[in-house]
């Protein structure tokens, strides 16, 4: 037997529909993550923070963390799918949308072209979170099973594992691999088989509602949405359980113990 499942075998609180974990009983045995902006960031505020600044326009490195986080749900809200296509389609969208919500203004033609320029050129990566080693570390030792399922190109895996996070997961799922992407209920199928583990026992981590939540609603999955500034960005989503950070998922797994 898998050793995670002798260790849900070992929380078990007696209830079919429960499992022991940080002394209480909590009503999942999975927990699966996106990653873009969950697990992994780009520093890619600084860079505009450092390219605005070199052309004498001056924001808080706050208003443009705020700006970027807003056009992200914006996005995500009325043009699904479109941020995860090339930069080249999505950024002239993109750039009008932040330089309006910064009040930038001028000739955005030419700053648009200065800023892919910049935005290709910067080598910017993907990093992971401080603390994503540490709650990976603190779920799977209470015997939760870990997963991915991810809209993402085939570069998902090597980066996860040059951050030292892909041996975390029990099974990662990523859309570019297996043909099919969120919010369609088919790769939360897919990754639950692999898992062998029931939808309704998973709950699912993201920070794309329409993507996350409503492809994970569509199996029976729970969802919890990480949104670093509170409510800020997502004010349409009512009854959503909200998180800043993945570290917010251990109370969360305590606010509805069983």
């Amino acid at each position: 037997m898998h050793l995670k499942a002798l260790q849900r075998q070992a929380f078990s609180c007696g209830n079919k529909n429960s499992f022991s974990t940080m002394g209480v009983c909590v009503p999942f045995d999975f927990i699966w993550f996106d990653l873009g902006y969950t697990l992994l960031y780009m520093d890619r505020e600084k860079l505009f923070s450092e390219f605005a600044g070199g052309r004498g326009i001056h924001r808080s490195l706050e208003e443009i963390e705020r700006g970027f986080h807003a056009i992200d749900k914006r996005l995500m809200r009325e043009f699904p799918g479109l941020l995860g296509r090339s930069s080249e389609e999505f950024m002239p969208l993109y750039f009008g949308l932040l330089c309006d919500y910064l009040d930038i203004h001028g000739n955005l033609v030419d700053l648009l072209v200065d800023w892919m320029r910049a935005w290709r050129g910067s080598g910017l990566v993907w990093l992971a979170y401080p603390n994503v080693p540490e709650v990976l570390g603190q779920l799977s030792a209470r015997g939760l099973g870990l997963g991915v399922i991810s809209n993402w190109d085939p570069s998902a895996k090597p980066i996860l594992a040059s951050h030292r996070l892909l041996d975390r997961f029990d099974v990662v799922v990523i859309s570019s691999e297996v043909g099919v992407s969120k919010p369609d209920e088919r790769i939360f199928r897919i990754a639950t088989e692999l898992a062998g583990v029931d939808p309704s026992r998973c709950l699912y981590v993201g920070d794309n509602y329409y993507d996350d939540a409503v492809g994970a609603a569509s199996v029976g999955m729970k969802c919890l949405i990480v949104n670093r500034f509170g409510s800020f960005g997502v004010e349409e989503l009512s009854g959503q359980p909200l998180v800043n950070d993945i570290s917010g998922i251990l109370p969360y797994l305590e606010s509805v113990s069983a």
